[in-house]
Protein backbone atom coordinates (compact mmCIF):
# COMPACT_ATOMS: atom_id res chain seq x y z
CA UNK A 1 0.00 0.00 0.00
CA UNK A 2 1.60 3.36 -0.86
CA UNK A 3 1.29 6.14 1.51
CA UNK A 4 1.91 9.96 1.33
CA UNK A 5 5.37 11.43 1.49
CA UNK A 6 5.36 14.79 4.11
CA UNK A 7 8.56 16.83 4.60
CA UNK A 8 8.34 19.83 6.80
CA UNK A 9 11.11 22.57 7.37
CA UNK A 10 13.92 20.32 6.51
CA UNK A 11 17.36 21.41 7.47
CA UNK A 12 20.67 19.34 7.25
CA UNK A 13 23.59 20.94 8.33
CA UNK A 14 27.04 18.95 8.13
CA UNK A 15 29.92 19.81 10.77
CA UNK A 16 31.48 22.09 8.57
CA UNK A 17 28.39 24.38 9.54
CA UNK A 18 27.35 24.24 5.23
CA UNK A 19 23.95 23.62 5.02
CA UNK A 20 23.03 20.88 2.25
CA UNK A 21 19.10 21.19 2.47
CA UNK A 22 17.93 23.92 3.39
CA UNK A 23 14.29 25.10 4.95
CA UNK A 24 13.06 22.23 2.46
CA UNK A 25 8.85 21.19 2.62
CA UNK A 26 7.19 19.06 0.02
CA UNK A 27 4.64 16.81 -0.43
CA UNK A 28 4.04 13.85 -2.44
CA UNK A 29 0.69 12.55 -2.39
CA UNK A 30 -0.12 8.36 -2.42
CA UNK A 31 0.85 7.27 -6.08
CA UNK A 32 2.32 9.68 -7.11
CA UNK A 33 6.26 9.85 -8.77
CA UNK A 34 8.05 13.26 -7.75
CA UNK A 35 11.61 14.25 -9.42
CA UNK A 36 13.68 16.10 -7.51
CA UNK A 37 15.99 17.72 -10.34
CA UNK A 38 19.33 20.04 -9.85
CA UNK A 39 23.13 20.24 -10.31
CA UNK A 40 25.35 18.04 -8.54
CA UNK A 41 25.79 19.59 -4.53
CA UNK A 42 22.18 20.89 -4.62
CA UNK A 43 20.93 18.84 -1.81
CA UNK A 44 18.73 16.77 -4.01
CA UNK A 45 20.49 13.18 -2.70
CA UNK A 46 21.23 14.16 0.99
CA UNK A 47 17.22 15.13 1.15
CA UNK A 48 16.83 11.82 0.09
CA UNK A 49 19.00 10.29 1.85
CA UNK A 50 17.34 12.04 4.49
CA UNK A 51 14.07 10.58 3.49
CA UNK A 52 15.12 6.72 3.82
CA UNK A 53 17.03 7.69 7.35
CA UNK A 54 20.49 6.99 5.70
CA UNK A 55 21.13 10.45 7.47
CA UNK A 56 20.11 12.13 9.94
CA UNK A 57 18.32 15.63 9.74
CA UNK A 58 19.02 18.49 11.40
CA UNK A 59 15.45 19.79 12.37
CA UNK A 60 12.33 19.31 10.76
CA UNK A 61 10.08 16.69 10.49
CA UNK A 62 9.41 13.98 7.80
CA UNK A 63 6.27 11.65 7.71
CA UNK A 64 5.43 8.49 6.06
CA UNK A 65 1.65 8.13 5.98
CA UNK A 66 0.43 8.74 9.23
CA UNK A 67 3.94 7.83 10.74
CA UNK A 68 6.59 10.36 12.08
CA UNK A 69 9.38 8.92 10.74
CA UNK A 70 11.90 11.30 11.59
CA UNK A 71 11.57 14.72 14.10
CA UNK A 72 14.89 15.86 15.69
CA UNK A 73 13.09 18.22 18.08
CA UNK A 74 11.32 15.28 19.91
CA UNK A 75 13.88 12.63 19.55
CA UNK A 76 12.04 10.88 16.99
CA UNK A 77 14.28 8.85 14.51
CA UNK A 78 13.08 5.48 12.92
CA UNK A 79 15.75 3.60 11.49
CA UNK A 80 15.74 2.44 7.68
CA UNK A 81 15.10 -0.65 8.18
CA UNK A 82 11.55 0.10 10.27
CA UNK A 83 10.36 2.41 7.19
CA UNK A 84 8.94 0.36 4.80
CA UNK A 85 10.73 1.94 1.65
CA UNK A 86 12.17 0.50 -1.01
CA UNK A 87 15.64 2.27 -2.59
CA UNK A 88 17.43 1.62 -6.11
CA UNK A 89 21.10 3.42 -6.44
CA UNK A 90 23.41 4.34 -8.68
CA UNK A 91 25.53 1.32 -8.49
CA UNK A 92 23.23 -2.01 -9.15
CA UNK A 93 23.89 -3.16 -5.71
CA UNK A 94 23.17 -6.86 -6.22
CA UNK A 95 24.94 -9.77 -4.85
CA UNK A 96 27.13 -11.05 -7.15
CA UNK A 97 27.48 -14.26 -6.30
CA UNK A 98 23.47 -14.96 -6.60
CA UNK A 99 21.00 -15.73 -9.18
CA UNK A 100 18.45 -13.34 -10.22
CA UNK A 101 15.91 -14.66 -8.62
CA UNK A 102 17.97 -15.34 -5.43
CA UNK A 103 18.80 -11.06 -5.54
CA UNK A 104 14.91 -10.58 -5.32
CA UNK A 105 13.74 -13.09 -2.46
CA UNK A 106 16.05 -12.13 -0.32
CA UNK A 107 14.21 -9.10 1.58
CA UNK A 108 11.22 -11.44 1.50
CA UNK A 109 13.66 -14.10 3.51
CA UNK A 110 14.37 -11.13 5.89
CA UNK A 111 10.93 -10.24 6.67
CA UNK A 112 10.19 -14.18 7.27
CA UNK A 113 7.31 -14.43 4.39
CA UNK A 114 5.88 -17.77 4.02
CA UNK A 115 7.57 -20.14 1.35
CA UNK A 116 4.96 -20.06 -1.12
CA UNK A 117 4.06 -16.69 -1.07
CA UNK A 118 7.58 -16.07 -1.81
CA UNK A 119 7.54 -17.60 -4.75
CA UNK A 120 4.70 -15.62 -5.97
CA UNK A 121 5.59 -12.79 -5.28
CA UNK A 122 9.11 -13.22 -6.99
CA UNK A 123 7.51 -14.54 -10.05
CA UNK A 124 5.49 -11.13 -10.35
CA UNK A 125 8.42 -8.88 -9.25
CA UNK A 126 10.69 -10.71 -12.33
CA UNK A 127 7.65 -10.52 -14.84
CA UNK A 128 6.48 -6.59 -13.42
CA UNK A 129 10.12 -5.80 -14.58
CA UNK A 130 10.68 -7.80 -17.48
CA UNK A 131 13.07 -10.91 -16.49
CA UNK A 132 10.91 -13.69 -16.33
CA UNK A 133 13.23 -15.65 -18.35
CA UNK A 134 16.27 -14.85 -16.18
CA UNK A 135 15.38 -16.05 -12.80
CA UNK A 136 17.80 -18.60 -12.36
CA UNK A 137 20.98 -17.19 -14.55
CA UNK A 138 23.45 -15.57 -12.38
CA UNK A 139 23.01 -11.98 -12.15
CA UNK A 140 26.54 -10.90 -13.26
CA UNK A 141 25.63 -12.60 -16.59
CA UNK A 142 22.98 -9.76 -17.57
CA UNK A 143 24.00 -6.45 -18.88
CA UNK A 144 23.86 -3.47 -16.64
CA UNK A 145 20.28 -2.45 -17.36
CA UNK A 146 18.94 -5.74 -16.47
CA UNK A 147 20.86 -5.55 -13.12
CA UNK A 148 19.37 -2.20 -12.56
CA UNK A 149 16.03 -4.42 -13.33
CA UNK A 150 16.81 -6.94 -10.76
CA UNK A 151 17.51 -4.33 -8.21
CA UNK A 152 14.49 -2.55 -8.91
CA UNK A 153 12.29 -5.81 -8.38
CA UNK A 154 14.40 -6.47 -5.61
CA UNK A 155 13.05 -3.00 -4.13
CA UNK A 156 9.43 -3.03 -4.95
CA UNK A 157 9.12 -7.44 -4.19
CA UNK A 158 8.34 -6.75 -0.49
CA UNK A 159 5.54 -4.02 -1.70
CA UNK A 160 6.73 -0.56 -0.19
CA UNK A 161 4.70 2.30 0.90
CA UNK A 162 7.72 4.55 -0.44
CA UNK A 163 10.06 3.57 -3.56
CA UNK A 164 13.48 6.06 -3.60
CA UNK A 165 15.17 5.88 -6.64
CA UNK A 166 18.67 7.53 -6.34
CA UNK A 167 20.04 8.78 -10.20
CA UNK A 168 19.37 4.79 -11.00
CA UNK A 169 20.05 5.03 -14.59
CA UNK A 170 23.43 7.31 -14.18
CA UNK A 171 25.95 4.14 -14.63
CA UNK A 172 23.73 2.84 -17.87
CA UNK A 173 24.88 4.33 -21.81
CA UNK A 174 22.79 6.05 -23.37
CA UNK A 175 20.66 3.22 -25.19
CA UNK A 176 20.38 1.30 -21.96
CA UNK A 177 19.44 4.48 -19.99
CA UNK A 178 16.87 5.83 -22.52
CA UNK A 179 15.04 1.65 -22.80
CA UNK A 180 14.70 1.83 -18.81
CA UNK A 181 13.75 5.30 -18.77
CA UNK A 182 10.90 4.83 -20.50
CA UNK A 183 10.07 1.66 -18.98
CA UNK A 184 10.51 2.95 -15.62
CA UNK A 185 7.43 5.58 -15.55
CA UNK A 186 5.33 2.68 -16.04
CA UNK A 187 6.43 0.02 -13.78
CA UNK A 188 6.32 2.70 -11.18
CA UNK A 189 2.63 3.04 -11.97
CA UNK A 190 1.68 -0.20 -11.97
CA UNK A 191 2.70 -1.19 -8.83
CA UNK A 192 0.68 2.29 -7.90
CA UNK A 193 3.91 3.06 -5.08
CA UNK A 194 4.63 6.35 -4.16
CA UNK A 195 7.90 7.32 -5.70
CA UNK A 196 11.05 10.05 -5.20
CA UNK A 197 13.39 10.30 -7.58
CA UNK A 198 16.58 12.09 -8.37
CA UNK A 199 18.35 13.32 -10.70
CA UNK A 200 20.37 15.79 -12.40
CA UNK A 201 19.15 14.69 -16.24
CA UNK A 202 16.64 17.12 -17.66
CA UNK A 203 15.10 14.58 -19.50
CA UNK A 204 14.81 11.74 -17.08
CA UNK A 205 12.72 13.87 -14.87
CA UNK A 206 10.28 15.04 -17.38
CA UNK A 207 9.52 11.40 -18.73
CA UNK A 208 9.40 10.23 -14.97
CA UNK A 209 7.75 12.99 -13.01
CA UNK A 210 3.96 13.90 -12.32
CA UNK A 211 6.05 16.48 -10.39
CA UNK A 212 9.64 17.97 -10.69
CA UNK A 213 11.25 20.05 -7.75
CA UNK A 214 14.37 21.91 -8.96
CA UNK A 215 16.80 22.79 -5.87
CA UNK A 216 19.83 24.97 -5.85
CA UNK A 217 22.44 25.47 -2.89
CA UNK A 218 19.89 23.48 -0.63
CA UNK A 219 16.44 25.30 -1.49
CA UNK A 220 14.06 24.01 -3.63
CA UNK A 221 12.76 26.93 -5.64
CA UNK A 222 10.40 25.25 -7.31
CA UNK A 223 8.00 22.43 -7.30
CA UNK A 224 5.44 21.83 -10.65
CA UNK A 225 4.03 20.01 -13.08
CA UNK A 226 6.71 19.85 -16.14
CA UNK A 227 4.72 21.97 -18.57
CA UNK A 228 4.23 24.54 -15.76
CA UNK A 229 8.27 24.57 -14.72
CA UNK A 230 9.29 25.26 -18.65
CA UNK A 231 6.41 27.46 -19.41
CA UNK A 232 6.39 29.18 -15.99
CA UNK A 233 9.64 28.99 -14.46
CA UNK A 234 9.60 30.38 -11.33
CA UNK A 235 13.18 32.29 -11.33
CA UNK A 236 16.60 32.87 -13.57
CA UNK A 237 18.33 29.70 -12.03
CA UNK A 238 14.98 27.47 -13.28
CA UNK A 239 14.42 28.82 -16.70
CA UNK A 240 18.26 28.83 -17.31
CA UNK A 241 18.74 25.26 -15.96
CA UNK A 242 15.55 23.68 -17.64
CA UNK A 243 16.82 24.92 -20.91
CA UNK A 244 16.05 28.78 -21.54
CA UNK A 245 19.71 29.70 -22.80
CA UNK A 246 19.11 33.20 -24.12
CA UNK A 247 19.87 35.87 -21.77
CA UNK A 248 18.87 39.63 -22.67
CA UNK A 249 20.01 42.97 -20.38
CA UNK A 250 17.43 45.61 -20.29
CA UNK A 251 15.28 47.89 -18.15
CA UNK A 252 11.32 47.81 -17.22
CA UNK A 253 9.89 51.09 -18.48
CA UNK A 254 6.11 50.06 -17.22
CA UNK A 255 4.16 47.16 -16.01
CA UNK A 256 0.55 46.08 -17.21
CA UNK A 257 -0.10 43.53 -15.01
CA UNK A 258 1.29 39.91 -15.52
CA UNK A 259 3.54 41.76 -18.38
CA UNK A 260 5.65 44.42 -19.36
CA UNK A 261 7.61 46.89 -21.40
CA UNK A 262 11.34 45.90 -21.53
CA UNK A 263 13.80 48.36 -22.98
CA UNK A 264 17.18 45.89 -23.97
CA UNK A 265 20.32 47.32 -23.68
CA UNK A 266 21.27 46.51 -27.29
CA UNK A 267 18.48 48.44 -28.31
CA UNK A 268 14.76 47.74 -29.02
CA UNK A 269 12.11 47.30 -26.89
CA UNK A 270 10.01 43.77 -26.46
CA UNK A 271 7.27 42.78 -24.04
CA UNK A 272 8.15 40.26 -21.89
CA UNK A 273 6.29 37.83 -18.43
CA UNK A 274 7.00 39.05 -15.25
CA UNK A 275 7.34 37.51 -11.74
CA UNK A 276 5.35 39.94 -9.05
CA UNK A 277 8.56 41.06 -7.55
CA UNK A 278 10.11 42.97 -10.22
CA UNK A 279 8.78 46.98 -10.57
CA UNK A 280 9.13 49.86 -13.16
CA UNK A 281 12.93 51.29 -13.38
CA UNK A 282 14.22 48.35 -12.12
CA UNK A 283 17.05 46.34 -14.33
CA UNK A 284 16.31 42.93 -15.14
CA UNK A 285 17.56 39.70 -17.13
CA UNK A 286 15.04 38.03 -20.27
CA UNK A 287 15.24 34.47 -20.10
CA UNK A 288 14.70 32.85 -23.35
CA UNK A 289 14.83 29.45 -24.60
CA UNK A 290 16.27 28.90 -28.64
CA UNK A 291 13.05 26.31 -29.22
CA UNK A 292 10.64 29.11 -28.63
CA UNK A 293 12.41 31.90 -30.74
CA UNK A 294 10.40 31.84 -33.66
CA UNK A 295 12.09 32.37 -37.11
CA UNK A 296 10.86 33.96 -40.49
CA UNK A 297 8.11 35.94 -39.58
CA UNK A 298 6.38 38.09 -42.54
CA UNK A 299 6.13 41.39 -40.70
CA UNK A 300 6.18 43.77 -37.63
CA UNK A 301 2.73 43.42 -36.63
CA UNK A 302 3.15 40.84 -34.13
CA UNK A 303 4.18 41.56 -31.16
CA UNK A 304 8.22 41.08 -30.67
CA UNK A 305 9.18 41.19 -34.03
CA UNK A 306 12.34 41.99 -34.72
CA UNK A 307 15.44 42.14 -37.46
CA UNK A 308 18.44 39.38 -37.13
CA UNK A 309 20.89 38.38 -39.04
CA UNK A 310 22.54 34.72 -38.92
CA UNK A 311 25.92 34.64 -37.68
CA UNK A 312 26.26 31.32 -38.09
CA UNK A 313 24.60 27.91 -37.93
CA UNK A 314 25.47 24.66 -36.47
CA UNK A 315 23.24 21.57 -38.61
CA UNK A 316 22.69 18.98 -36.19
CA UNK A 317 20.26 16.19 -38.69
CA UNK A 318 17.00 16.44 -37.20
CA UNK A 319 17.81 20.05 -36.29
CA UNK A 320 19.31 23.46 -37.04
CA UNK A 321 20.45 25.54 -34.19
CA UNK A 322 20.92 29.10 -35.93
CA UNK A 323 23.11 31.61 -33.86
CA UNK A 324 21.21 35.24 -34.48
CA UNK A 325 22.58 39.19 -34.50
CA UNK A 326 19.84 40.82 -32.84
CA UNK A 327 18.66 43.40 -29.65
CA UNK A 328 22.92 43.97 -29.82
CA UNK A 329 23.01 40.51 -28.08
CA UNK A 330 23.76 36.76 -29.55
CA UNK A 331 21.30 34.43 -29.15
CA UNK A 332 20.52 31.18 -30.21
CA UNK A 333 17.05 29.76 -32.27
CA UNK A 334 16.60 26.26 -32.56
CA UNK A 335 14.53 25.03 -35.70
CA UNK A 336 12.97 21.17 -36.06
CA UNK A 337 14.09 19.74 -39.90
CA UNK A 338 16.69 18.07 -42.07
CA UNK A 339 17.54 20.98 -43.88
CA UNK A 340 19.05 24.50 -43.18
CA UNK A 341 16.90 27.12 -44.11
CA UNK A 342 18.87 30.11 -43.94
CA UNK A 343 22.34 30.36 -44.87
CA UNK A 344 24.40 32.47 -42.83
CA UNK A 345 24.41 36.49 -43.49
CA UNK A 346 20.98 35.71 -43.82
CA UNK A 347 18.83 38.66 -43.22
CA UNK A 348 14.87 37.47 -41.47
CA UNK A 349 12.63 38.51 -39.13
CA UNK A 350 12.82 36.80 -35.70
CA UNK A 351 9.55 36.26 -33.35
CA UNK A 352 10.16 36.48 -29.40
CA UNK A 353 6.74 35.11 -28.35
CA UNK A 354 5.84 37.32 -25.27
CA UNK A 355 4.32 34.94 -22.81
CA UNK A 356 7.94 32.93 -23.34
CA UNK A 357 10.18 35.97 -22.65
CA UNK A 358 10.68 35.92 -18.89
CA UNK A 359 12.33 38.85 -16.99
CA UNK A 360 13.68 38.37 -13.61
CA UNK A 361 15.31 40.73 -11.18
CA UNK A 362 19.18 41.11 -12.56
CA UNK A 363 20.82 40.17 -9.52
CA UNK A 364 19.25 36.50 -10.11
CA UNK A 365 22.07 34.14 -11.14
CA UNK A 366 22.07 31.20 -13.47
CA UNK A 367 24.98 29.46 -12.05
CA UNK A 368 24.52 26.61 -9.40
Amino acid sequence: MSAELKVERLFKVFATGHAAVDDVSFRIAAGEIVVLLGPSGCGKTTTLRCVAGLEHPTSGTISIGSDVVSAPASGMLVPPRLRNIGMVFQSYAVWPHMTVQQNVVYPLRSRKVPRAERARMVDEALELVGLSDYANRPVVSLSGGQMQRVALARSLVYEPQLLLLDEPLSNLDAKLRLRLRDDLRRIIKKTGVTALYVTHDQAEAVVLGDRIGVMRNGKLLQMAPADELYNRPADLFVANFTGASNLLTGRLLERDGAFGMVEANGGGRLRASLPASVTAGEAVKIAVRPENVRLGSNGAAEPNTFPAQVAAHRYQGTQTVYELDMLGSRLDALELGTTVRYPVGSQINVVLPPDLCWAYPEGQSVEG
